[in-house]
């Protein structure tokens, strides 16, 4: 059965950095377009990155633009997500997704079930 498996979530300072992984099993995702998503409380869910299946394109959240940089390793099955001067506007459960993104938005057929990135001021 195929599955995501987030981690590298925790309580940061503002300003600090963390570094999400959301690791495979179960079948390879390296054919797959893969993101991250976020949801806090009381909100909807939102993109905040994508990356094709080969890492030559990428796509970003206006909100996370030039703080977080996503990234694969295929050999590893593994997406990560690394992110900087997180701000107190970046609480939230983290998701990682494996899906189809071509033309239009990113479109998830297989989810993780998050991990929690938490900011402190």
């Amino acid at each position: 059965q195929a599955r995501l498996v987030e981690s590298g979530g925790g309580l940061v300072q503002a300003g600090g950095s963390l570094r999400l992984s959301c690791a495979a099993s179960g079948r390879s995702f390296s054919s797959n377009a893969m993101a991250w998503f976020r949801q806090a409380p009381g909100k909807e869910r939102e993109f905040v990155a994508a990356i094709s299946w080969s890492g030559a394109r990428t796509q970003y959240a206006d909100a996370v633009k030039g703080r977080f940089t996503i990234s694969r390793d295929n050999a590893k099955n593994t997406v990560y997500l690394q992110m900087n001067n997180l701000k107190a506007s970046d609480p939230a459960l983290y998701y990682c997704a494996a899906g189809r993104w071509s033309s239009g938005p990113f479109s998830g057929d297989y989810w993780g079930q998050g991990t929690q990135v938490t900011v402190s001021s």
